[in-house]
């Protein structure tokens, strides 16, 4: 049986590749709103960051992100970004975890 080609995105603050699954998106939807996408499918130009603070923090600092959407992004909205990603890290390593319980079943 073939495998499957696993996406590869790149982190825009480390600049690593990973897996999509991976990663967190940052997106800019075609209203404008910049949010946190964990679904990975809402419509608009998106981002990929590492699951850790660490990485969003180094996105800040070099601006990696308005390079990366394409548009500015202010320093309120990065501020609603962060308590966002501290939200919803938890929530993206548990899913992470599961899904590599998952793989070790296999």
């Amino acid at each position: 049986m073939r495998r499957r080609k696993v996406p590869l995105r790149k982190c825009v603050a480390c600049q690593q590749m990973k897996s999509k699954k991976e990663l967190i998106r940052v997106v800019r939807t075609p209203t404008g709103e910049i949010q946190i996408d964990l679904t990975g499918k809402k419509s608009g130009r998106g981002a990929y960051l590492c699951g850790n603070v660490n990485c969003f923090h180094l996105a800040r600092k070099n601006r990696a992100l308005d390079r990366s959407l394409k548009s500015n992004v202010g320093a309120e909205i990065y501020e609603q970004l962060a308590q966002d990603f501290i939200r919803v890290e938890d929530e993206f390593k548990a899913k992470q975890a599961a899904a590599d319980d998952d793989d070790d079943d296999e």
